[in-house]
């Protein structure tokens, strides 16, 4: 039995164990194992996203129709259709009464109204568009967290298998040294409430991982328990895409609630220009033609106007119309404030969490391995004690565990910061 679990054997385990592969990408990734195809999907089948396309679809055909004229009106006056009361009686055709008005009416009104209809829709239609990339830009992130909260749970679930088989090898060592009266039975026990323990952390991890891939479907527009691959690798982001003073610029132009603010102050403008020219009266312009018997004998021509005489409930108006663009304004400010605000938290998070990872990957990881190592010669020696080589085992995986958590939180920052971007990094 002890040659069967040898020093050199154990000796591979362990490096086994803090060996990290790097598994290649392939270039036609499976869903699932990249995040690159994952947001390609849920461009084309997240539900809410697109409503949100359709919405903005809907509000840009509502632009033209906002500046047209009304419909013409025709109107048909039959005078006279008892005809005097002679023989002739009542009739209803033109040809048959005393007289037959017909009048053509176009609805005309007063200069740059329309234009200003025509503007208030299409900052609507501004609006919506902004929102649908508001829409997506949440998807996004949303979709760019669960992903790296997969990786971290599949890399999570693959260490502790890895150390699973680790204990168990040492579980083999520890028979073998008490057979061979070299150590108490204590530490086979230990070993093996070891693994029960490290089993039950297997379980959580795989239900971890299965709630995730829920939530990334969900996201996707599939079936909850529609397969995933393994995920391979966390995207890259490149130091120079996160210089702060051009992200800040470009929050001002793409943040989508700067957008949404910016098209909503655009309407209120225009709507409040709609109010003041209301001041001013429409005109009904028309023509008509009377016919008598067969023929028409006589042609008019027809102006009417509104007579703006509630000045009352115009000033009224007016005021709302000031008021809501003054609101609009202030929203305006406050979305910028809070984008370049968010942007600076963001970028701050971000920074800590990269040199964690510095901090973790030089110096708490290595220091931990070396410790590991140590230990198990120590303990193939008699030197240490079985407790102490658990205890150096699960600071090593601490360190492992703690890589992966400060990797998976910078993607979280950078979802967020590409959140309130509006765009891709």
């Amino acid at each position: 039995m002890l040659s069967s679990c040898s020093p050199s054997r154990l000796r591979a385990s362990f490096l086994l164990l803090l060996a990290a592969p790097a598994w290649a990408v392939a270039q036609t990734a499976p869903l699932g194992a990249d995040l690159p195809s994952l947001l390609d999907y849920a461009r084309q089948h997240n539900p809410e996203l697109a409503a949100m396309r359709h919405e903005a679809q809907a509000a840009a055909q509502r632009v033209q129709p906002a500046g047209a004229l009304p419909d013409p009106v025709l109107r048909v006056e039959l005078m006279n259709i008892n005809n005097y009361g002679n023989d002739a009686g009542f009739s209803l055709l033109p040809s048959k009464v005393g007289e037959t008005k017909y009048t053509f009416m176009q609805q005309l009104p007063y200069w740059g109204k329309r234009e200003l209809r025509r503007e208030a829709a299409a900052a609507d239609a501004r609006q919506s568009e902004a929102r649908a990339t508001a829409t997506w830009a949440e998807q996004a992130m949303r979709l760019r967290t669960a992903f790296a909260q997969y990786y971290l749970a599949a890399h999570n679930e693959r260490i502790t298998g890895e150390l699973l088989e680790l204990v168990t090898r040492l579980e083999q060592v520890a028979q073998a040294r008490y057979a061979s009266g070299l150590a108490p039975q204590q530490d086979a026990i230990r070993a093996q409430l070891e693994q029960t323990a490290i089993r039950s952390e297997l379980i959580a991890a795989a239900n971890e991982k299965r709630q995730l891939q829920a939530r990334i479907n969900a996201l996707l527009g599939r079936a909850p328990a529609a397969g995933l691959a393994e995920p391979r690798a966390l995207p890259v982001v490149l130091a120079p895409a996160l210089e702060p003073q051009a992200l800040a610029a470009r929050v001002r132009e793409s943040n989508a609630t700067v957008r949404t603010e910016a098209a909503r102050l655009q309407a209120a403008q225009a709507n409040r220009d709609l109010a003041q020219r209301n001041r001013y009266p429409d005109f009904n312009v028309g023509v008509f033609p009377t016919q008598v018997g067969s023929r028409i004998t006589t042609w008019g021509v027809m102006v009417e106007m509104n007579i703006p005489l509630q000045q009352d409930v115009r000033r009224a108006q007016e005021s709302e119309a000031a008021a809501m663009l003054e609101a609009a304004r202030a929203r305006a400010e406050a979305a910028a404030n809070q984008a370049a605000a968010d942007l600076e938290e963001q970028l701050s998070a971000l920074d800590a969490a990269r040199r964690n990872e510095v901090l973790i990957a030089t110096r708490q990881l290595p220091q931990s391995e070396l410790v590991l190592q140590s230990a198990v010669a120590a303990y193939e020696n008699g030197k240490v004690d079985f407790a102490t080589l658990l205890e150096a085992q699960r600071q090593t995986r601490k360190a492992r565990l703690d890589l992966l958590k400060v990797q998976a939180e910078q993607q979280m920052r950078i979802a967020e910061i590409e959140r309130t971007l509006g765009e891709a990094l």
